[in-house]
């Protein structure tokens, strides 16, 4: 079977294969990954190098190691006695099976190899100039054509970087991300800092530029392995040197890679019809969604349910489409929109005059201070309409005591035991869901301050961090002892028993109240906002009557548990997708 005809004749199982990528953090630029597709490109450059692409397999010439020493001996003098620095030992990645007559070879036996520097910036006359000047952030793409930074002779002279010629491949000794070990070829000249190599062989009628680019593409993930952490070195030039290639005559290299072209070319048009697909599915599932949120009653709005319910088994087949039916439930449960509305519920307007009487009472006891008026929610700040018997109010008129905890410096590992303090990460907050794990162990030479310890019945909400992890909020139900809360978590308790703290944290993570606490956040960057308590307290909040907070709550619940089953069969399905694509790959 050819190639062309695994990719064609097998397309659901490269378009199926999906991973979600995790969404912690800092963001991400894209939720998904296409492995099946990124499965199949890797198995293309593997047949190639493995010589099981093109037929023909070539053997090398006779006469092969004395062109490559006529070749070392005209492109640089100083190659000869730069090999003889490499301590080259034993190979650093396992060899795969190449064809008789073929060679493994180290990159420095091919090729000339070059870093760059970085001149003083302090010197403004060493930039701006001519000549282009590449940084690992230019490695972003297969060629490089053009680059943002730019040198002059002075800055050349200054850091003793030298013009790379065109057919040069790049490597990235380091950067952010996924950047180090990342290759491109180089199609104009330019110079480049110290994070770069430039590999160039000695003779391109001996090594073809691109097939040395996708050698060191293929081996990608190994060359990563071998410079990563665990191993505490990084990416040098050393290291690049003797990474090992396989090398055919070659006019064989180039039939490789043409053909590893003709088929990137079908993975590139397969990659887009798949995005496409992905993107109108998502625009699909929140179009009809949306249909349920903006419905202008309840038969409207079974009538549009019914609609989705008749297609749910093409609509929810992913896990986002999943979080986005989850976020509905939460948007409509908000909107008084999820049970039915009683007569004889008493409204939640005499709820807040309770509620009122009931702080006056505190402040007397001198229980709680005596706290500034609120200004009046306006309809400015609410963009939905309640029940008759809702009312909006402000959080601060519903709560007792708020405050915000301790962050000491504290070892990475959580507590081992529920005799050892320990503080709570912001990721102990999750959207409705407290996870008492997340926490960092207190050091030994600190003492704990118990009266930040969490406590069943307080309610948590994140107050600093990235801004995907800022304004999230939970219900402490059960917890261990011993746990305090940071300073970047905020917690606070209601002030009166006709209020169900699972409704008002549901309140928080959604609806209007989720949108004033978007534009609450404040900081110069993503990677750090905050939401002050003075905000915070500012929060419009739907308040329902109490039996209706109580059902909402529950059928809330009920429904994002059958969520979360429909969840884990997806994520089951996609699994098993992922290991037919590899198995498939294994044995083709």
């Amino acid at each position: 079977m050819s190639v062309e005809s695994i990719i064609t004749e097998n397309l659901d199982v490269w378009t199926s294969a999906i991973k979600t990528k995790s969404t912690s953090g800092r963001g991400s630029s894209s939720k998904i990954e296409l492995y099946g597709i990124n499965k199949l490109r890797e198995m293309i450059l593997g047949l190639g190098l493995s010589g099981k692409l093109v037929g023909g397999n070539r053997e090398l010439p006779n006469d092969i190691d004395e062109q490559i020493e006529i070749a070392k001996a005209l492109y640089s003098e100083k190659q000869s006695r730069r090999l003889k620095e490499y301590k080259i030992g034993k190979p650093l990645i396992h060899e795969f099976e190449i064809p008789k007559g073929w060679r493994w070879m180290r990159v420095c036996q091919l090729s000339d190899l070059q870093t760059g520097a970085t001149p003083s910036k302090a010197k403004p006359e060493f930039f701006g100039g001519p000549y282009k000047w590449l940084v690992s952030g230019d490695i972003n793409r297969y060629m490089i054509d053009d680059c943002e930074g730019r040198i002059t002779d002075k800055g050349l002279a200054n850091s003793n970087c030298r013009i790379l010629k065109p057919g040069t491949v790049m490597i990235a000794l380091n950067g952010q991300g996924k950047t180090r070990a990342t290759v491109a070829l180089l199609k104009t000249e330019a110079a480049c800092n110290q994070s770069l190599v430039g590999i160039t062989p000695f003779d391109e009628k001996l090594l073809h530029p691109l097939f040395l680019l996708y050698a060191l593409k293929y081996r990608y993930i190994e060359i990563r392995d071998i410079t990563g952490q665990k191993q505490r070195r990084g990416l040098n030039m050393g290291l690049v040197a003797e990474l090992s290639i396989p090398f055919p005559p070659v006019d064989e290299q180039k039939n490789i890679v043409t053909k590893i072209d003709e088929l990137m070319i079908l993975c590139d048009q397969l990659e887009s019809q798949t995005e496409a697909s992905i993107e109108a599915h998502q625009t699909l599932v929140k179009s009809l969604l949306e249909t349920l949120i903006n419905a202008k009653d309840a038969d409207e709005l079974n009538e549009n349910w019914q609609r989705i319910s008749e297609h749910f088994d093409v609509l929810f087949t992913t896990e986002d489409s999943i979080d986005q039916l989850k976020q509905t439930i939460l948007q409509l449960a908000v909107m008084g929109k999820l049970v039915k509305q009683v007569p004889n519920d008493e409204p939640a307007s005499k709820l807040l005059e309770r509620i009122a009487t009931e702080k006056e009472q505190l402040i007397k006891d001198k229980k709680i201070k005596k706290q500034k008026p609120l200004a009046p929610i306006t309809d400015d700040e609410i963009s939905s309409k309640l029940p008759n018997d809702w009312s909006w109010c402000r959080l601060n008129e519903i709560i007792s005591i708020m405050d915000a905890g301790w962050s000491p410096a504290c070892p990475p590992e959580p507590s081992p035991s529920i005799d050892k303090w320990g503080v709570l990460k912001t990721t102990a907050v999750q959207k409705l869901e407290f996870l008492e794990n997340e926490n960092k162990v207190l050091a030994e030479s600190k003492d704990p301050k118990a009266q930040y310890e969490v406590k069943s019945g307080d309610i948590l909400i994140t107050r600093a961090g990235p801004r995907n992890r800022v304004g999230i909020s939970c219900l402490v139900r059960n917890t261990r002892p011993r746990l305090m809360i940071s300073d970047k978590i905020i917690r606070f308790h209601l002030v009166h028993s006709d209020l169900d703290e699972e409704f008002i944290s549901l309140c928080l993570n959604s609806g209007v109240t989720a949108e004033y606490l978007e534009k609450s956040k404040s900081g110069m960057a993503d990677s750090q906002v905050n939401i002050s308590q003075d905000k915070l307290k500012m929060a419009p909040i739907p308040l329902a009557p109490l039996r209706q907070q109580r059902e909402i709550v529950a059928k809330v619940y009920a429904l994002w548990t059958l969520c979360e089953e429909l969840k884990l069969n997806v994520v089951k399905l996609r699994d098993i997708s992922n290991c037919v694509a590899d198995s498939f790959i294994i044995h083709s």
